[in-house]
């Protein structure tokens, strides 16, 4: 079955970096588009990134461009999302997503930025 496990997430300052890891297992992962969302509790889920398969194509929020990147590494089925210039605003729980046929979702992973 699909499986989606995000980590690296935690407390930094304002300024600080993370990158978030997001192991896949279970589907073609090679083939497949993979995005990054994030969630402020009571509030809808926000797309931040998202790839093409092979990594050629990249979207961003644009309240991350220039600041997030999303590489991927298909021979580790893992995406990544580089967080740079982190802001307070960007204190979120993220969460990797896979769709086929429906939405997967891994369990998330907590960002706090202070400022």
């Amino acid at each position: 079955q699909v499986q989606l496990v995000e980590s690296g997430g935690g407390l930094v300052q304002a300024g600080d970096s993370l990158r978030l890891s997001c192991a896949a297992s279970g589907f073609t992962f090679s083939s497949s588009l993979m995005s990054w969302y994030r969630q402020t509790p009571g509030r809808e889920r926000e797309l931040v990134a998202k790839i093409t398969h092979s990594g050629g194509s990249t979207n961003y929020a644009d309240s991350v461009k220039g600041r997030f990147t999303i590489p991927r590494d298909n021979a580790k089925n893992t995406v990544y999302l580089q967080m740079n210039s982190l802001k307070p605003e960007d204190t979120d729980v993220y969460y990797c997503n896979y769709w086929r046929m429906r939405d997967y979702w891994g369990q998330g992973t907590q960002v706090t930025v202070s400022s």
